[in-house]
């Protein structure tokens, strides 16, 4: 946790609240589960490499990342990589 202390936070910016509602509005992530579309967001804005997560249902999930990178290209960003720890370690 002393770690984490004197990392930057993120704003949630212009630019990450229009992706969220872009993605809440064509229906990628659902409107219940909204803070899954502001990860997503804050990760493809600020040009993050990996979101880790154990979330398979709404972020780490192919589907999903197939809508999410197809958004994502169209608004100019490129897509991060999406996947949970063990993946990333090769595991």
């Amino acid at each position: 946790m002393n770690i984490l202390q004197n990392l930057p936070l993120l704003d949630i910016n212009e630019d990450v609240q229009k992706l969220v509602e872009i993605f809440l509005t064509r229906q990628v992530i659902p409107t219940k589960v909204r803070e899954d579309a502001v990860h997503i967001s804050i990760a493809i804005v600020y040009g993050i490499d990996y979101l880790l997560t154990w979330n398979c249902k709404h972020i780490a999930n192919v589907e999903i990342q197939k809508m999410i990178t197809k958004i994502s290209s169209e608004m100019g960003y490129e897509m991060p990589i999406f996947c949970t720890p063990e993946v990333l370690m090769g595991e």
